[in-house]
């Protein structure tokens, strides 16, 4: 071969080698991103060509799947009470993407899981049609409705908690969506995104996860915990030596209260009413940093995964003593998400433990196969069963005696422990205040439930009538009365 002739074969070999580097490139190396890359329209296509497999709510689904004819996107995504579950479900849009369980579990739902290549394999030989499998959760209906009843046409959220395994019951938001109003690609679909994508009130917003606030007097059962665990009170009944007035430290400003009695009022009676000044010095007491250790071990300061991800809840690891005094009353920058909250309670009503709380609770095959559990696990011991059993007392008479009367629940052999909350915010408190309420019910074998409820905005309450215990605290009772008929 002559020299010419051999120059041309080696840059024929030396092209041939890159086409084979480049292919083997794509195929492997950057086959993820262009799968997900949101200009490749065939993934979106292939989600779309099959029935998409439900999320499942005690034993019903409450997402279908209908026949559009369109030779695109063929399968088109329902909902049964879309908006009430929007805050469980999220969507699955044929034009916007997916979002919360629809998308976390998006492979489980259209079949293309690796876990299920045994099926997909199976249905090429049989010839059966593909579909996809179910996302079993651990909601509980009749709670989830109490929950979206109650709320109504205020602005708020819910959480709902089993405290001995941590399965949430109830997760609902207002204002909420319906996601089949823009689960496919029509100028319709279109128009409605756009419109909740513009709403001022966010309706979209998961509040009980994505929204964190000022939790106000609700995070005095933290502050009481932590006085407990760390010893700056032994008898919850015995006089705190508290002076009325009672000055923040590093200021001039006297810590206001809006109850009685304050002066030197016990621990017991302080949660009973809600002393500010009571609180605020025993978190003083404790310091910041056992403080930010106590509201660690609830939670705080860590996203959770449930498995959709919930915003972490805050309390400042590096303010000042006034900070951390006014901090220990759930005001200056501490802020939490209702499911942290519904945590909190959930810990006192466990005995002081803490389990971590998830929402899913199997994951099936197309032919209902078990494909994978969640397990209840333990998260944290924020405090002992003495401390516990103590702030439990100390709950419980908040709603015979104290400010959480109407969360009682009317009914042989539950108690029914809580805290009332009206946290302020805005420049100088100026906006309207958020209405807090926890709560958990007791029975012989344990607790079945814990709820936070918040109420962000209810329209034409005035001003003076928000109160935790006026607007939360009913709608919290109704969740628990609906866990506790429903034996679940």
């Amino acid at each position: 071969m002559n020299k010419p002739l051999r120059r041309v074969a080696i840059f024929c070999g030396l092209l041939v080698l890159a086409l084979l580097l480049r292919d083997n490139w794509l195929q492997y190396v950057r086959a993820d991103e262009l799968n997900s890359h949101q200009k490749n329209r065939r993934v979106t296509i292939e989600r779309y060509a099959n029935e998409r497999g439900n999320i499942i709510v005690d034993g019903k689904p409450i997402t279908g799947s209908v026949d559009s004819k369109d030779p695109y996107y063929r399968f088109k995504r329902t909902y049964t009470d879309g908006p009430m579950w929007a805050p469980v479900t999220g969507y699955a849009s044929q034009a916007y993407d997916a979002s919360q369980i629809e998308k976390i579990e998006d492979g489980i739902l259209t079949g293309n899981d690796d876990r299920l290549f045994f099926d997909r394999t199976l249905a090429m030989f049989t010839g059966e049609k593909k579909t996809g499998g179910n996302v079993v959760t651990t909601l509980n209906g009749a709670a989830q409705k109490a929950a979206f009843k109650g709320l109504g046409d205020k602005k708020g959220a819910v959480a709902a908690i089993d405290p001995k395994t941590g399965r949430i019951l109830a997760l609902a938001s207002t204002p909420s969506y319906d996601p089949s109003s823009f689960a496919g690609y029509s100028g319709k679909d279109e128009k409605a995104w756009v419109a909740l994508e513009n709403d001022p009130d966010k309706p979209k917003l998961n509040r009980a996860l994505r929204e964190i606030y000022p939790p106000g007097s609700v995070f005095k059962v933290v502050t009481a915990a932590a006085a407990l665990e760390h010893g700056r009170i032994t008898d919850i009944n015995a006089a705190t030596d508290t002076p009325e007035p009672y000055n923040i430290p590093l200021s001039r400003v006297p810590m206001k209260n809006h109850a009685q009695g304050c002066k030197n009022a016990s621990l017991n009676k302080a949660l009973e009413v809600s002393c500010n000044s009571v609180f605020a010095k025993l978190g003083d007491e404790v310091g910041r940093e056992k403080m930010v250790e106590t509201a660690e071990k609830f939670g705080f300061n860590a996203e959770q995964f449930v498995p959709i991800r919930a915003v972490a809840s805050v309390y400042d690891k590096k303010m000042d003593r006034g900070g951390n005094a006014q901090s220990s009353i759930g005001q200056f920058n501490t802020a939490t998400t209702p499911l942290q909250m519904a945590m909190v309670a959930a810990a006192v009503a466990n005995d002081g433990k803490l389990m971590k709380p998830y929402m899913i609770d199997k994951l099936e095959s197309p032919k209902l196969d078990v494909v994978k559990t969640t397990e209840p696990e333990e998260m944290s011991r924020p405090m002992s069963q003495k401390n516990a059993q103590l702030v439990q007392q100390m709950m419980e008479n908040v709603v015979s005696n104290g400010t959480g009367g109407k969360a009682d629940v009317d009914r042989p052999g539950v108690k029914v422990g809580g805290k009332t909350g009206t946290a302020q915010h805005g420049v100088g408190n100026k906006k309207r205040p958020y209405a807090w309420f926890i709560s958990y019910a007791k029975t012989d074998s344990g607790s079945p439930v814990a709820v936070a409820v918040i109420v962000e905005d209810s329209a034409g309450t005035a001003r003076d009538d928000i109160s935790g215990g006026g607007l939360a605290a009913p709608i919290a009772r109704d969740v628990m009365e609906a866990v506790l008929d429903s034996g679940k």
